[in-house]
Order: C-alpha cells, then structure tokens, then sequence
C-alpha cells in the first residue's frame, strides 16, 4: 500500500533521512508500520536537527517538496497565490500515486489538501484534525473553511476524519479520537510525591502567545508570594523566551523559576515524574499532548477550558480548569495544596484516565482504519 501524507510540518533531510517534530513523527511512524511505501508531501528546511526531532522509521520514502505559505497579512497572502498552483499539482500528484490519502489539519497545506482530496472521492482518506473541533471556538476563517470540507460528506467521500472530543451534530464520517505517548509496558508505578518540599510545577510546550506561559509563571509567582513552596520548570523554545527570561530576570524569580529549553523525551518524562502539577494555560488546543502525559505519570493537570480539556479533566475532577484570573485560579488551587489527601486523590484520578489510552490501544484503532 502507498501511503500519502499531506502536511504543514516543517521537515529536515539528514543522510538520507527525514526528521521532523518527534511527537508527529512517532504517530506517523504507528501509522507507517502497515504500509509498503509513504509519500509525503511538506516543506522542506535547511537548519539544524534539535533535541525534539526524530526520524521516520519506514525507508521506503517518496518526498513531494514544496513551499511554506501563510495567510498573514496582504504580502503574505499575495505571495501564497503564486505558490499555491505548484502545491497543489505537488499534492495532486502524490494523491494520485497513492492508496490511502491522509490528511494532517489545521493548516494552510492541509487546507489545500482538502480541496484536492475532492478529486479523489473512490481513494480510502483520513484526515487527523489535530485542533479544536469546538464549533463554538473563535477560529481563522481557514479551519473554519477545513472543518466544513471535512464534515460535509457530500463533497467528502469515503473519508474518516479524526477529531479530539465528542460535539453536537457531527457527520457520520466524525470519529472522536485521541493521541498517546507511552506503552503498556511503560506503566510504572508513579512516584509517591507529597506537600511537604518544595511542590513542583512544570510547563511543557512552545513559548508562543498561544501557549501562554506567562501566564503559568505568574501563577507560581503568586503562590509564592503567598507563602507555598513552589517551583516552575519550563521546557520548550519559542517567540517568547527573551520576554519569559526579562521578566524572570526583572522579578527576581530565578531561584524558583527556571527555563529548560527544548529537551528530549527521556529528560520530559522524568519532569513529569517528580512533578505534582503540570500546567498549560493555552488559548487553544486539541488533545494537549503536555496534559495527557504529565497525567500519566501523576501530575495534576491545571489547564484552560477549552477544546477537549473538560472532558480530560472530568469537569475539574481530575485538575483545575484555570479560570485565565489570578486570584481565582489561586483561590482554585489553594485547597489541593493544602490537603495531602486532595491531592492525591485527583493525581490517582488523573493518571488512571491517562493510562487507558496508550500507545498500544493506538495502533489498534489505526490499523482497524488503515485495513479498511
């Protein structure tokens, strides 16, 4: 079977090698174990592999090169008109080679991906929507745009779209889905983690507006000054990072609050170990990954209400959905960190829901569609 992948992912060729994004790059590779040959279509950079890429294991790779486009902005936009043509006959091309297309969105390619997919309607697609399916949520006009394709099984034919979250009046072609990290085998024991030292907080993601990690630092901020011996790892890199380190800096919060940078998986997973609380105060989401897997090991999941996160977080029963004020988040998280009890209970809470959806239950739920 030939495998085509349309995607925004920004890729790196090394010896021969393709890396990307290690986390997009792991799901892809579950997904490449069943087939003969995959066919990506993506861009292309010329810079360094870092710490949190990774390479597909599949040798047997086609690569369809194309542009980066976005739609910021008059300039922007002028010049994704002419580069649009050339992506799509790239895309076309590589759909048209293939057996089973597939679709990574939100995303300006993604989005392109969706139009030419409406050529194919007899080929077996799917397509991961790895944003918010909220129909309610705020969102550009192009996922908005991506969303209608998708769900409209008219123009969609023979399609699976998987989405993160159950939502009202969702076409039979809607499956609710998730994303995993971890093995069966990788279910240690969580760490036995009590109030009484210094409580850990950690924050894993990109340090972008959207992820708001300001936000999480004011929070550790706040309870500091509140008399709580708190802490603050922050792991990832990002827009924001002089902002973040001017700010620490200014405040004088270095002894309690510390930026990481981008590490590998191996240096995350033992954050979420010894930490009691995982918080990512985000503006937007759809499985956060950070979440799911700090709860796997026992965190505590504070995060924003938004996408799938409720349902994550039962409602608050297995965390704190953050309120985006200070004073109220605070006054939500004050009586955890003042009872033992509490706290484990929703940490016990938190990584028995996580664990239910590993790796393993993942690939069973790929195969079945990718057999189809």
């Amino acid at each position: 079977m030939k495998f085509a992948i349309v995607t925004h992912v920004n890729h790196i060729k090394k010896e021969n090698k393709y890396f990307a994004y290690a986390p997009y790059v792991r799901e892809m590779n579950i997904w490449a174990k069943y087939v003969d040959e995959v066919i990506i279509v993506a861009p292309i950079i010329q810079t360094p592999c870092s710490a949190i890429d990774s390479s597909y294991n599949q040798e047997n790779i086609k690569f369809f090169k194309i542009e980066n486009i976005n739609l910021l902005g008059f300039k922007s936009i002028c010049n994704a008109i002419f580069k649009i043509p050339k992506i799509s006959w790239q895309i076309f091309k590589a759909m048209r080679q293939a057996d089973h297309i597939h679709l990574r969105c939100p995303g300006n390619v993604g989005l392109l991906g969706c139009f030419v997919q409406l050529l194919f309607p007899y080929k077996p697609k799917t397509a991961k929507y790895a944003g918010n399916w909220d129909p309610k949520a705020k969102q550009p006009w192009s996922y908005r745009l991506q969303k209608w394709i998708l769900s409209n099984t008219f123009l969609t034919r023979n399609m699976q779209v998987l989405v993160y979250g159950e939502w009202k009046k969702m076409t039979h072609n809607i499956k609710p889905f998730f994303t995993a990290s971890y093995s069966e085998k990788e279910k240690l024991p969580i760490n036995d983690l009590d109030l009484k030292g210094v409580i850990k907080f950690v924050f894993v993601g990109t340090l972008s507006p959207g992820k708001n990690p300001l936000y999480a630092i004011q929070l550790v901020e706040n309870l500091y000054k509140k008399g709580y011996n708190v802490s603050l790892d922050i792991y990832g890199e990002g827009e924001e990072r002089l902002t973040l380190e001017n700010y620490i800096e200014w405040n004088g919060l270095e002894k309690y609050i510390v930026l990481k940078g981008n590490q590998n998986q191996n240096v995350i997973t033992e954050a979420y170990q010894n930490s009691h609380f995982v918080i990512l105060p985000s503006k937007s989401e759809g499985w956060p990954k950070a979440i799911a897997e700090g709860m796997f090991w026992g965190c505590v999941p504070i995060a924003t209400n938004v996408s799938c996160v409720p349902f994550m977080l039962d409602s608050g029963n297995r965390g704190v959905l953050l309120q985006k004020e200070l004073d109220l988040d605070i006054q939500q998280l004050e009586p955890i960190l003042n009872d033992g009890e509490c706290f484990d209970t929703k940490r016990k809470k938190s990584s028995d829901w996580s664990r239910k959806y590993t790796l393993d239950f993942f690939e069973s739920e790929i195969k079945k569609m990718i057999k189809k």
